[in-house]
């Protein structure tokens, strides 16, 4: 059951007056390992760390790569947890009220701008690092949908689509965004900011290049995957995502959407559907079965697993077994 922005307005303002009391908590942990001060830097004085809020996974990540030591960066959202219908605790928006940097992908996280507003620090610096990118729009059947959706839209009442850091291009513009946010936070440090950025961009060069030069040869095109989260990989790469439910996870497929996707997959003797890993596969399993085909895993990247952790899996070692599953499917005859 999802938090209502009056419980957690109540809350928020009772522990804010513990923290303006002087009361703060001495430090926070995140699902990814980081520990995060709460004492700003400027308090703390010139050799204090960044205090750096993020959202979810991919955020985190693109946003310690920058930092590098010159940070304390945390993730909201725990390990496990599915972004999309995620909302913060109290605790959470004092974390938010103190950071000196938070992060967003935006879109996804519908809770971010509100909560920015009711956290208000003048001084902290707020990065969306999907602004500036031209976002796709949903299905057309999630537009009739609509009103359950938590996705923002556009001019026009389209729903859109935020899943942009699985596009290992997009990704780039994404880490140069956090780039500017850390520099402009610590201008001390921008140079290293500069530097850590620049050698993990040219790591997603490299990761896009495995894409191009992979893909481009495959027997095949379409891919069925769980939700529509690929839409901007596959576009990148001439490919066709058929995806069962739509830009949510968590959204169940009408009887009529499950058939169609059945048909194409028989009419094009798809062999694998896709699933994801934060997500109950049992849709994924249903159309397999009815198909004959197997299912694999497409991770979107939302969150890792234990076991991601457990393999020192991080969001360049994901992608790449992403494209290895995508290359197998997209080979089968």
């Amino acid at each position: 059951m999802k938090k209502t922005w009056l419980h957690q307005s109540l809350a928020f303002a009772a522990i804010s007056a513990v923290v303006l009391s002087g009361c703060t908590s001495n430090s926070a942990s995140t699902s990814a390992g980081a520990t995060a001060t709460t004492l700003s830097p400027a308090a703390a004085g010139a050799n204090a760390k960044l205090k750096v809020v993020t959202t979810f996974y991919p955020m985190y990540e693109f946003t310690k790569q920058v930092a590098g030591e010159h940070a304390n960066v945390v993730a909201l959202i725990p390990a496990g947890a599915e972004p999309h219908d995620w909302e913060p605790s109290a605790k959470d928006m004092v974390q938010v009220k103190e950071a000196n940097l938070f992060v967003y992908n935006g879109i996804v996280e519908g809770w971010a701008k509100k909560a920015l507003e009711s956290a208000a620090n003048d001084k902290r610096v707020v990065v969306e690092a999907s602004k500036g990118i031209q976002l796709m729009e949903g299905l057309p059947e999630e537009e009739e949908e609509g009103e359950h959706h938590d996705h923002e839209k556009a001019d026009g009442g389209k729903i859109l689509d935020p899943h942009v850091w699985l596009d290992p291009v997009l990704a780039q513009q994404e880490v140069a965004a956090i780039q500017a946010g850390l520099s402009q936070a610590d201008p001390a440090h921008k140079d290293d900011y500069q530097k850590n950025a620049d050698a993990y961009i040219a790591k997603l060069k490299k990761l896009d290049e495995s894409f191009r030069s992979e893909l481009k040869d495959s027997k095949r095109k379409e891919f069925v995957t769980q939700h529509a989260a690929f839409g901007y990989l596959a576009k990148d790469y001439g490919l066709k995502q058929v995806p069962i439910a739509g830009l949510s996870p968590e959204e169940e497929p009408s009887p009529e959407k499950m058939a169609k996707v059945i048909q194409f997959a028989k009419e094009n003797q798809v062999k694998t559907i896709f699933f994801e890993t934060l997500v109950d596969p049992k849709i994924a399993n249903t159309i397999a079965k009815e198909i004959g085909a197997k299912t694999d895993v497409l991770n979107p990247l939302e969150g890792l697993t234990d076991e991601d952790k457990k393999n020192n899996l991080d969001y360049i070692g994901i992608m790449q077994n992403n494209l290895k599953a995508l290359k197998k499917a997209l080979s089968e005859g």
